[in-house]
């Protein structure tokens, strides 16, 4: 189920954003028993073939032991996720990444299943679009070995937006089997969104 092409897929969860928006760091929110950074690995786990989370170097001493971490190249500095993407391929270069933003309590195996089964190696990148705006979502990506030149060169022209790699390059764009999965929690009132969700199911 991880290979296609003979390309593994490694998985990836972003974790080392500032969450300034939520007021608590979104990676230790525990929606399902565990602080989220370790649910979304223990989740990529079962479809991928090694899972890292991407975080900063303070976070590094906090994590539990079992989880492999990723940090970002000193040169990406400042990039986003854009860094966290190219830091990862720099790492294993020859590896598709399955790559997830933490802030996503309702994605579920699922989904990465149906991303995975419907994966279009030919193409830089599979994803899902955003039922929120119609665009493609990044952070429920999986991105290709070719996509990494594409990245790097774009972040050189001062775009740190993923998301703009996917509408202007050959990218594989998919309908969401179950579209509140594409749920994040940026802010309280997202928190309480979803709350509202999780209680209806």
């Amino acid at each position: 189920m991880t290979l296609d092409g003979n390309i593994r897929i490694n998985g990836l969860v972003l974790a080392g954003g500032k969450s300034v928006r939520m007021g608590q760091d979104k990676g230790m929110m525990a929606w399902h028993g565990k602080p989220q950074r370790y649910f979304m690995a223990d989740l990529l786990s079962t479809v991928c073939d090694k899972v890292f989370i991407s975080c900063r170097q303070d976070q590094i001493n906090d994590m539990e032991q079992g989880y492999e971490t990723l940090t970002d190249s000193a040169k990406y500095e400042g990039s986003g996720p854009t860094a966290a993407i190219l830091s990862a391929f720099e790492k294993q270069p020859e590896t598709a990444w399955l790559v997830v933003a933490c802030d996503l309590p309702l994605l579920d195996s699922s989904s990465l299943e149906y991303l995975i089964a419907n994966r279009n190696s030919d193409s830089i990148a599979t994803t899902f679009e955003s039922p929120h705006d119609g665009l493609p979502e990044p952070l429920i990506t999986i991105w290709e070995p070719g996509s990494y030149t594409i990245l790097k060169s774009k972040l050189a022209e001062g775009y740190k937006c993923p998301r703009k790699v996917l509408i202007n390059n050959p990218s594989t764009i998919l309908q969401p089997p179950y579209p509140a999965a594409l749920t994040n929690t940026n802010t309280p009132e997202d928190v309480e969104k979803v709350y509202a969700i999780i209680g209806r199911q």
